[in-house]
C-alpha cells in the first residue's frame, strides 16, 4: 500500500482527537471521542466512542504512525474500544463494564452464553444511569483462547464437556483474559470512583489491584434459557462468578 504525506490540516485534526499512553511496552495511542449514535431498543443513544491501538513506538508525530499503519493490514488484527456517555470524566457517579468481545453472542445472538444481553444491556443500564463507560475488549474472545479455539470448544461442549473442561481440555487455563490496557484507558479518562457491573470477581479484582476507586458492583445476570442454563451454572460453581443477588428478567 502506497504511503502519502497527509495534509497539514488532517494532521491538526488528528492531534486534537489522538491520545498518547505510555505502557511498559511502548505505548497506547487512543482516538477520539467520535459522536456514535446507536440504536439500542428501539431508541437512539448517543455515545462517544473511543478506539485504541498499541504500538511499540512511542512518537507524537502521527505521521510517522500513521505511515506505519498503511503498511500494515489491520483489518486482520482486532482492536478494544470504549463507548463513553454523559460527562464521564466529572459525573460523581459513573458506571462501567468490562465486556469481552463474543463473535456468536454480540454478533449472531448466539443464546449459548448470555454475552449479547449483557452487551446490550449494559449499555442500557449506563444509558439509564447517566454517566459510564462500555469498554469493548479484543482479544477476549472465548476468555482468551480465540474464535477458533472457542469453535473447538463447542464441539467438546456439545459432547458433554462444560465451559471449562472444555477450555482445559484444548490446553488453555479457564480464562487467560487481561485487562490491563483497559484500565489504562479507564485512568486517562476518569479518576473518580466507578462501579463496575459484573458478575466475575476477577474483573473486580484487577481494577481493584490497579488502584482504582470503586464505589460498588451491580449485577448482570439476564436471558437465561434451555440452551445456556448449563453454561450459567458452570460459571457459578467451577469459575467462581457471584450468584448473591441474582436474577433473570425473562423468567
Amino acid at each position: 500500500m502506497l504511503q502519502a504525506k497527509l495534509e497539514p490540516k488532517v494532521l491538526d485534526v488528528l492531534k486534537e482527537k489522538i491520545q498518547l499512553i505510555d505502557t511498559d511496552e511502548g505505548a497506547i495511542y487512543l482516538v477520539g471521542p467520535i459522536n456514535l449514535p446507536v440504536n439500542l431498543y428501539g431508541e437512539t443513544v448517543v455515545f462517544q466512542w473511543y478506539c485504541w491501538l498499541n504500538r511499540c513506538q512511542v512518537t507524537n508525530n502521527y505521521q510517522e504512525i500513521i505511515d506505519q499503519l498503511s503498511s500494515a493490514n489491520l483489518a486482520e488484527y482486532q482492536q478494544s474500544s470504549v463507548l463513553v456517555y454523559g460527562d464521564f470524566k466529572d459525573a460523581d457517579d459513573a458506571l462501567i463494564r468490562m465486556h469481552s468481545i463474543c463473535h456468536t453472542g454480540d454478533i449472531f445472538g448466539s443464546k449459548r452464553c448470555d454475552c449479547g444481553y449483557q452487551l446490550k444491556q449494559s449499555m442500557k443500564n449506563i444509558a439509564d444511569h447517566g454517566a459510564g463507560a462500555l469498554f469493548y475488549l479484543a482479544n477476549h474472545e472465548g476468555r482468551g483462547i480465540g474464535l477458533f479455539s472457542k469453535a473447538m470448544a463447542y464441539v467438546l461442549q456439545e459432547n458433554g464437556y462444560d465451559t471449562v473442561e472444555a477450555n482445559e481440555s484444548l490446553g488453555f487455563v479457564d480464562d487467560s483474559r487481561n485487562y490491563e490496557d483497559a484500565i489504562r484507558v479507564l485512568k486517562t479518562l476518569r479518576t473518580k470512583p466507578v462501579k463496575l457491573m459484573t458478575n466475575n470477581p476477577k474483573k473486580l479484582e484487577a481494577l481493584q489491584n490497579a488502584g482504582l476507586p470503586i464505589s460498588g458492583r451491580e449485577p448482570l445476570w439476564g436471558d437465561k434459557s434451555e440452551f445456556n442454563e448449563g453454561y450459567l451454572q458452570t460459571k457459578i460453581q467451577r469459575s467462581g462468578h457471584m450468584e448473591e443477588e441474582r436474577t433473570y428478567p425473562n423468567d
